[in-house]
């Protein structure tokens, strides 16, 4: 059989002529599309290219559709197999996507220069209306560590970001091994690879993210409530320019970084005085709308400048927060974040 990216079934086939194929193809795969734009982003790291990618996956699989047989696999699994094969592609030959804290050291001093790392091809947050939840993995259920931490933190920013220290293959295996409990057997055939092969490959990658240092509480999903209710104080804080109150908020560790900036921080001390930076730059008067992002809260946040009778977008902020505090923030000042997001260029409400 011939190895494709098409779920390997081969032969040359063009699809079905007419809008009775096309129809049916439509109904069967739609309720699919979304669970879809959820893997192809825990595999790239970007919104915009996993939407690329689902749309790559639908056209080879229309184009395939009457070479499918149900017999061998169910079509969510075909469909699956598809976008995996179409991410192993378009991943060959490029850099991973960072968050600074994955590329450059932290910095001690809040008013040193910033450094822009405009060339990087930079990890995006995921606007959670377009996500699927996590699925409780084969990892999970065999109480190996790294795999409790992938299955019930699938798409939580801290996961996305480690996956990217992962080869794209050993990405792949773990993805679907932990996060879809696929089978060995199932991944090997989809990868065209052996059983055993895939099981190494999940060893190195279950290893490599344990190296990482990622821990449970860093994707492991607290309570809504207790969530929301340390971002609205954060909130308050951030537009009444109350730093002390800010400060009160944040954890000992906490890490603050900004992509495309380089720069980034870690501790309240740092955290506290780069805000100050901010807000001696931009002015005090921000308007913050809550909104959520890899199943984490997140704020929108607007400024007026002095002169202008507009607040306009600047930031979109994604927290981590636990036990009543901030112990992570990345502030994304990405166009393409802002697209995905859907975010009005101007404060309305």
């Amino acid at each position: 059989m011939e190895t494709r990216d098409d779920g390997r079934f081969d032969g040359n086939g063009e699809g079905f002529d007419g809008n009775d194929g096309r129809d049916d193809f439509e109904r069967r795969t739609a309720p699919y599309r979304r669970e879809l734009l959820t893997h192809c982003y825990r595999m790239l790291g970007s919104v915009h290219e996993a939407e690329d990618l689902v749309q790559e996956t639908m056209l080879r699989a229309w184009l395939a559709y009457d070479r499918y047989d149900a017999g061998r696999a169910s079509l969510r699994t075909w469909l699956y197999r598809i976008a995996t094969n179409r991410c192993l592609t378009a991943l060959r030959g490029r850099t991973r996507r960072p968050l600074p804290s994955g590329l450059v050291g932290a910095l001690e001093d809040p008013g040193a220069p910033m450094a822009l790392g405009a060339e990087v091809p930079w990890l995006e947050p995921f606007p959670d209306r377009g996500a699927t939840g996590p699925v409780l993995g084969a990892g999970a259920a065999a109480g190996d560590p790294a795999g409790v931490v992938v299955a019930r933190g699938s798409l939580r920013l801290a996961l996305i970001a480690a996956l990217q220290l992962l080869p794209p293959r050993q990405r792949a295996v773990l993805i679907l091994r932990d996060v879809l409990a696929w089978p060995a057997s199932e991944v090997a055939e989809a990868l065209g690879a052996s059983t055993a092969s895939v099981n190494s490959a999940l060893q190195r990658a279950r290893a490599r993210l344990g190296e990482a240092g990622l821990t449970e509480d860093e994707v492991t999903e607290p309570s809504d409530q207790e969530q929301r209710a340390v971002i609205d104080r954060y909130l308050r804080a951030f537009e009444d320019a109350d730093l002390d109150a800010l400060r009160a908020l944040l954890t000992q560790d906490v890490v603050l970084e900004m992509p495309p900036v380089l720069n980034w921080y870690v501790g309240p001390d740092a955290y506290v005085a780069f805000i100050a930076r901010v807000f001696a730059m931009r002015g005090t008067d921000w308007r913050l709308r809550p909104t959520t992002a890899n199943g984490q809260p997140a704020l929108a946040a607007y400024v007026r400048a002095p002169g202008d009778d507009t607040h306009r977008l600047h930031t979109l902020q994604v927290f981590t927060a636990d036990h009543g505090a901030v112990s992570h923030t990345v502030v994304f000042q990405l166009p393409t974040v802002f697209t995905a997001f859907g975010l009005a260029e101007a404060w309305e409400g």
